[in-house]
């Protein structure tokens, strides 16, 4: 069955349960923004300074690497990180706009966008197929029964 190009599903890599992995990129960005939402006091501090940027990289790095293994070409692969990107700018600013002691950061925008591009440059190696893998290992093709 062939997927029409202005499809969003021709944008996907062929999974068996596309709507999974589209719901496990969702509940990513999910957690995300809530981790950056919640009030100041329930959010642990941080033992070094600074080491809440390399948490701000790795999660942003997480959300566009999750696209990458999503979206089996470059271009879908490319808006995702974009949107990555966008959504950790508006995440910085939402917590300067609506949380009472939580201030946006212009190093942790940047420590995002780092991430997400980290993230987009996985595109080329051989973790970009990791999701699809895991979903045939998860969801094998269904045995058709003999005939006599």
């Amino acid at each position: 069955m062939s997927v029409p190009a202005g499809d969003p599903a021709h944008w996907l890599r062929p999974f068996r349960r596309p709507a999974l992995w589209c719901s496990g990129w969702a509940v990513l960005f999910a957690l995300v923004a809530t981790g950056s939402l919640l009030p100041a006091s329930n959010v642990p501090s941080m033992p070094v300074p600074g080491l809440d940027k390399l948490q701000h990289f790795l999660g942003y790095a997480t959300l566009s690497a999750y696209g990458v293994m999503l979206f089996g070409r470059m271009r879908p692969q490319a808006l995702a990180a974009a949107l990555v990107v966008a959504f950790g700018v508006g995440v910085e600013w939402a917590q300067g706009a609506v949380t009472a002691d939580r201030n946006p950061e212009a190093a942790d925008a940047m420590a995002n966008a780092l991430g997400a591009l980290a993230g987009l440059l996985l595109a080329s190696t051989p973790v970009a197929p990791w999701l699809q893998r895991l979903d045939g290992r998860l969801f094998p093709p269904r045995q058709r029964p003999e005939r006599d």
